[in-house]
């Protein structure tokens, strides 16, 4: 059989930058949570992305529930959240024992659609925050989301987990709105193994949350907690791995297009196939290439024959309005998110994929046409 083409691997540094950093905490015994390496971590991926604060924590996942209590968002509280993504967007809404509402999103950019938004606006207008994913690399439009979070006065916090190195007009994503969250697990544009971050230009927010996620211990020679406390913080250890990997990130970011533009050239000429929307505005990271069949051919068609020939590949995520969890909250929309899901594929895009390998996806997809 062929070698496994993955859909999207770790890829640490050819440099060894990662070792350095993790050579160094072992040297100074600095293993566990906390210690330089978070610090300038934190420093570093905020210096990159042109924004004030941030807050190494264990996951994005976490980060999104930190900044949904940044943002005082508690039971009962309304929160808007894209419909088509991971499920680790909407679950820590329900860890607040908030109520998420699913908003659905366009075919022009794959994420929130503003005319559902202001439809959701209307319908709940005592919601307390908004969160806007950046699917799979490609920026949501955001100008007419702030400013409907703008006149209504509510907090937009940024999923930007799939995005990190995307930016919509010339600024990078996760740094528009009041709190922005960005991933590195393992099938990141760059990974830690785990773990997330949280951005913001709030300074008492981000200090805030530091103390949260690190068990919200009180400045005593006891330990004392007078706030319910969480064991968020990232270990010193991945945020060494981290420093190494923001080193690589636009390296990464120019793989991924590459990749995309391969797919693009190679594939787009196939009937009812389609790519993913880029808009002249966004430059996407292409943290994953996917596209759309609207042909004889479906989208398990093409997941079947590339399993067959050992490539890894994924149908679109599936809304959180149709997972059975989250089935019975409300969803606003035409259901956009779920024809994209049913139509869907991502395709393999692992940094470390050659020519050859690109170009055994795309045989492997033809002859579902030919």
């Amino acid at each position: 059989m062929s070698d496994k083409i993955w859909l999207s691997s770790p890829h640490m540094s050819d440099e060894g930058y990662e070792k350095e950093y993790i050579k160094e905490a072992f040297e100074t015994n600095w293993i566990a949570p906390l210690g330089p390496n978070v610090n300038e971590f934190e420093k570093e991926l905020a210096a990159k992305v042109g924004i004030g604060y941030a807050a190494a924590l264990s996951s994005g996942t976490a980060a999104i529930h930190m900044a949904l209590k940044a943002a005082g968002v508690d039971k009962g509280d309304i929160v808007f959240c894209q419909d088509l993504t991971f499920s680790a967007t909407a679950n820590p809404i329900i860890y607040q024992n908030a109520i998420p509402v699913f908003i659905d999103s366009n075919f022009e950019t794959w994420n929130m659609d503003p005319k559902a938004l202001e439809l959701a606006f209307e319908k709940y207008p005592n919601v307390k925050a908004v969160i806007v994913v950046h699917l799979y690399g490609l920026s949501a439009d955001l100008d007419p989301i702030l400013e409907l979070c703008k006149k209504h006065n509510v907090t937009l916090i940024e999923d930007a987990a799939e995005s990190l190195g995307t930016t919509y007009k010339g600024k990078y994503t996760g740094t528009f709105g009041d709190y922005g969250i960005y991933s590195f697990n393992g099938n990141k544009i760059i990974t830690t193994s785990g773990g997330g971050m949280l951005v913001s230009d709030n300074e008492e927010r981000i200090t805030k949350v530091r103390f949260w996620s690190t068990q919200s211990r009180d400045k005593a020679r006891h330990y004392q907690h007078s706030e319910l406390g969480y064991n968020y913080r990232m270990s010193n250890i991945v945020a060494g791995i981290g420093r190494g990997q923001l080193k690589v990130l636009d390296q990464r970011v120019q793989k991924k297009r590459y990749i995309y533009e391969y797919y693009k050239r190679e594939l787009g000429g196939l009937e009812g196939l389609n790519m993913m929307p880029i808009n002249d505005w966004n430059e996407p990271n292409c943290w994953l290439t996917c596209i759309t069949v609207k042909y004889k051919v479906k989208p398990l068609d093409i997941i079947e024959a590339l399993e067959e020939d050992n490539i890894e590949s994924r149908p679109i995520w599936k809304p959180m309005h149709m997972q059975p969890f989250y089935e019975g909250y409300d969803f606003i929309g035409e259901g956009v998110s779920e024809k994209i899901f049913e139509t869907g594929v991502c395709l393999p895009s692992d940094t470390k994929m050659t020519d050859e390998d690109l170009n055994r996806v795309c045989e492997v997809i033809k002859r579902l046409w030919y």
